[in-house]
């Protein structure tokens, strides 16, 4: 008997959540990340699952920010570490190295992409209302950055359009 009570009570909490979501618009836009050090904010409609990095096989002949592939629900996805491409495409440089209980990030399927990105922190999720200033991306920033966000407490956010990266002709070639 108990147990109905509780499943009515979660019911009724996600019902008043989900109507409240509906009613008051989605103001989450990103998925915020950290990799290399850096901040990155990646854009929900063109982010997909995260998984935990485990059981990489490498692929020999590949760059370095080419990870190897990952078997994720019975799909292969080639693992990029986000923090060595950029620095490889020269959009940043890499402050520090990747941590050891890193996470991966899916592009959206409808990118048509196996593709994750290797990231060292999940930061939550993030809003406009998040940050208290931008600015468009330098203009030697390669084409995938977006716009650059500030927070309260000053730290810099950059945004990365996953579409355009997804068809940047470096992403797309892994062999050295």
């Amino acid at each position: 008997m108990a147990n109905r009570e509780a499943l009515r009570e979660l019911q009724a909490r996600l019902a008043s959540r989900l109507q409240a979501a509906r009613t008051e618009g989605m103001s989450v836009a990103w998925l915020a990340v950290k990799a290399g050090g850096r901040n990155y904010l990646l854009p929900l409609g063109q982010s997909g699952e995260i998984v935990p990095l485990t059981h990489l096989q490498t692929v020999p002949y590949a760059l370095d920010w080419f990870r190897g592939v990952l078997n994720i629900r019975g799909g292969l996805f080639g693992i990029v570490d986000l923090a060595g491409f950029i620095a490889a495409s020269g959009g940043d440089s890499r402050l520090e190295t990747a941590a050891t209980d890193s996470s991966v990030v899916t592009l959206n399927a409808l990118l048509e992409v196996n593709c994750a990105l290797q990231v060292d922190v999940l930061s939550g999720l993030r809003g406009p209302d998040a940050f208290t200033a931008s600015k468009p991306a330098q203009a030697d920033a390669p084409a995938y950055f977006g716009n650059q966000f500030f927070d309260a407490a000053g730290e810099q956010w950059q945004e990365i359009n996953l579409r355009t990266l997804s068809q940047t002709p470096q992403f797309l070639s892994i062999s050295a």
